[in-house]
This record gives C-alpha cells, sequence and structure tokens, in this order.
C-alpha cells in the first residue's frame, strides 16, 4: 500500500513543483490549497505525511500543525514545514507547533526527497512500535504475560 503524503500549500506553482518531484515515487498524493481545507483532507484522506506550508489562508500552517499534534487521533502524522520564512524566530515556531522537521524554499528537490524518505520510514516504524505496544497489551490482558 502506498504511503499517503498532503501536499498543503495556497500558490499552485508550489503544489505543482512539489506534486512533480514526488510523480516518479508510489505514493498516492492529495493536496489542500487553505488551512481549513488541509484539516479536512486530513481527516478524510488519513495521510502518512504533511507537506505543510506556513503562509495560508484559513488556518496558518502553524495553527494547522498544532491542531494535528494535539489530537491523539492524528499526533503521528508527520509533517515537513516547507516556507518561504526561514528566520530562526519562524524555525522556533515551527518546532513549538509541533512540527517534525523544517525545509525552506526554494525547495531542493534531492534534499526534500531524501527527507520525505527518511520522515516516512520514522513514520513506519512508529507505527509497527505502536502495533507492538498494543499487541503487548492485548497479551498482558489475557494472562498471557506477566
Amino acid at each position: 500500500m502506498p504511503h499517503k503524503i498532503l501536499i498543503a500549500d495556497d500558490n499552485a506553482v508550489n503544489v505543482e513543483l512539489l506534486d512533480a518531484y514526488l510523480a516518479d515515487f508510489d505514493y498516492e498524493i492529495e493536496t489542500a490549497g487553505d488551512g481549513a481545507e488541509t484539516l479536512e483532507k486530513v481527516a478524510s484522506f488519513g495521510p502518512d505525511l504533511i507537506l505543510l506550508d506556513i503562509m495560508m489562508p484559513r488556518y496558518s500552517g502553524f495553527e494547522v500543525c498544532e491542531k494535528i499534534k494535539n489530537d491523539p487521533a492524528t499526533r503521528g502524522i508527520m509533517v515537513l514545514m516547507v516556507t518561504a520564512l526561514s528566520e530562526l524566530g519562524d524555525i522556533e515556531k515551527a518546532v513549538s507547533a509541533g512540527c517534525d522537521d523544517y525545509l525552506s524554499k526554494p525547495v531542493n528537490k534531492l534534499e526534500l526527497l531524501k527527507r520525505v524518505e527518511n520522515m516516512l520510514k520514522l513514520r513506519s516504524v512508529t507505527d509497527e512500535l505502536d502495533r507492538l505496544r498494543k499487541y503487548i497489551d492485548e497479551m498482558e490482558e489475557r494472562g498471557v504475560v506477566n
């Protein structure tokens, strides 16, 4: 089953560029053009990774990230902030909002692809760890494991 990636940016050219960079890989890709649509797509699409712009209408990327990371149902989604903002204060704000990584525009294709690959690997490991924890908890409840 291919990984799901949500590209959230209000600039259509940026969306097309990121989509083109990822086109050669087996990813299922959806897009969103503002913060509210991003949250709707998170609920309906269930992405593994979000490439999230900060400066968007209806909710900023900071607000979207905070909502995702504060919700137990979505906090495991990896968030890569992709933005033209590159001041230290912006990076700190992104980190405190809960983003998993940060990439400045203009985006270098190789850097983007490597970060996407690494974040999806991390997501898979985290999912597997969660499944193992759940299995162990179930076994302990049944009295199979002490």
